[in-house]
């Protein structure tokens, strides 16, 4: 079926497009149309809450894509929505440590075999060999834990920002924050004409303290940099407790090739 886009959306995607943009400093179309980028979640919350290792991530229908994986806990104050992932385009460790407990065999051996890097492993692939060798993760606690939680989007790079602040995909979705952008963000954000738009992506230009920093040089490839992975953006909160980076993935981490 094809997507038809009115010219109100394709207006206001410019809009993010171009609000993104003052955020990063240089225009989204510079970044390579080609490559995948995600959105990576990580910070305390994640790992103290367990959430990394919920049995809702291994689910069939999850790690083919046909269904999202929802997290009841929302990442942002000043907004009551809740994150979506895609468990598919998700890297899972396996084993999760070394003191983790085994694997069946044969499945253990198929699952090594798959990894793009050692004991790193697509949603995707991991899928196919799960319904292969008839095994249930869920059965495994312990064994398997998600490496780099990838929000859900399409792939490019406007709508891992989209995802990434969660702006929604129209005027009527941003949420309603109030937070002060820290110092020299001002003439950037007063470049913004949507006066909606520019105080929702001011939470993601604080101290820390009330809203999220960004980290634009600095951000962290989240342990994906050594397979030819390149940070984009990072945001974070003052508390270590939530934090998300754009990246680009290699095709290698993509799954697109080779």
């Amino acid at each position: 079926m094809t997507t038809h886009h009115t010219p109100v959306a394709i207006d206001w995607d410019r809009q993010l497009a171009d609000a993104f943009a003052v955020m990063l400093g240089r225009p989204l179309h510079e970044y390579d149309p080609d490559a995948v980028y995600a959105v990576g979640v990580s910070g305390n919350l994640i790992r103290e809450v367990e959430f990394d290792r919920d049995s809702a991530w291994v689910r069939p229908q999850a790690l083919s894509g046909a269904e999202p994986v929802v997290w009841d806990c929302s990442l942002f104050d000043g907004s009551d929505r809740t994150p979506v992932f895609d468990a598919a385009g998700s890297i899972f460790g396996i084993p999760a440590d070394r003191d983790s407990p085994a694997l069946p065999e044969p499945f253990a051996s198929a699952v090594a075999a798959a990894c793009f890097a050692d004991g790193l492993i697509r949603g995707a692939d991991l899928a196919a060999l799960l319904v292969e060798h008839g095994v249930d993760l869920a059965d495994h606690p312990g064994s398997w834990v998600v490496f780099f939680a990838r929000l859900r989007s399409d792939g490019t790079l406007l709508d891992a920002f989209r995802a990434a602040l969660d702006t929604g995909r129209t005027p009527e979705e941003l949420a309603p924050f109030e937070a002060v952008p820290e110092e020299g963000w001002e003439d950037g954000l007063a470049t913004i004409e949507h006066p909606e738009l520019r105080a929702h992506l001011a939470y993601f230009l604080t101290d820390g303290e009330e809203g999220l920093m960004p980290m634009v040089g600095d951000a962290p490839a989240r342990g994906l940099d050594e397979h030819g992975c390149e940070p984009v953006m990072g945001w974070e909160d003052g508390f270590g407790q939530v934090d998300l980076t754009i990246v680009r993935l290699s095709p290698r981490v993509a799954g697109t090739r080779g």
